[in-house]
């Protein structure tokens, strides 16, 4: 988990539940606050790690930082699957996670990705060549721009299947996410 400064969502509004789909609310200065339920697969010989982030680089994170990879339901756990089909072991669980976070940049909004000063295209630029050469992938620096801007994650819309999103947290605790529970996949 992430150890930087934490955006607990108030918990005096409605609580979420399991059947409704995630909320997105914007808020000031471009960012938006997520809650509901969202979904990752996992392989079942590091489901106790589930919250630590992944392991290896990703879109969004460099060996060593912590990144939080969900989606925001199953069809998008397929879908950002498709990537790592020659990366991951043959049999996963999808675990469910209740998600209560803000300061969230929507990439899928360009305006708001401009206020920060961010490109959706480098977002959405091959990463894994880039990674395998060496090289920085366009979707680092992205990472390192909302960081410094102060965002906790992004909602990052499925290259795969149009109209799904996914979720990834740069910082995170037991008070914003937290394990529902686990699906075989």
């Amino acid at each position: 988990m992430s150890s930087g400064k934490l955006g607990v969502v108030d918990e005096t509004s409605e609580p979420t539940t399991q059947d409704a789909g995630p909320s997105i609310r914007t808020g000031a200065g471009g960012f938006c606050t997520v809650r509901g339920t969202f979904y990752r697969a996992v392989d079942p010989a590091h489901k106790g790690a589930a919250l630590a982030g992944s392991r290896n680089p990703g879109r969004y994170s460099r060996t060593g930082e912590s990144t939080l990879y969900l989606s925001a339901s199953h069809e998008g756990v397929a879908a950002a699957m498709i990537a790592h089909v020659d990366h991951r072991a043959p049999k996963l669980e999808v675990m469910a996670f209740d998600v209560k976070v803000d300061s969230i940049a929507d990439l899928r909004d360009a305006a708001a990705a401009a206020l920060f000063g961010v490109d959706p295209e480098e977002a959405a630029a091959p990463w894994q060549e880039a990674v395998a050469e060496g090289r920085t992938p366009p979707s680092w620096r992205v990472r390192d721009a909302l960081v410094a801007a102060g965002a906790r994650g992004l909602i990052d819309p499925s290259r795969q299947r149009p109209g799904l999103w996914h979720l990834t947290l740069f910082d995170w605790s037991d008070a914003t996410v937290r394990a529902l529970q686990a699906e075989n996949s």
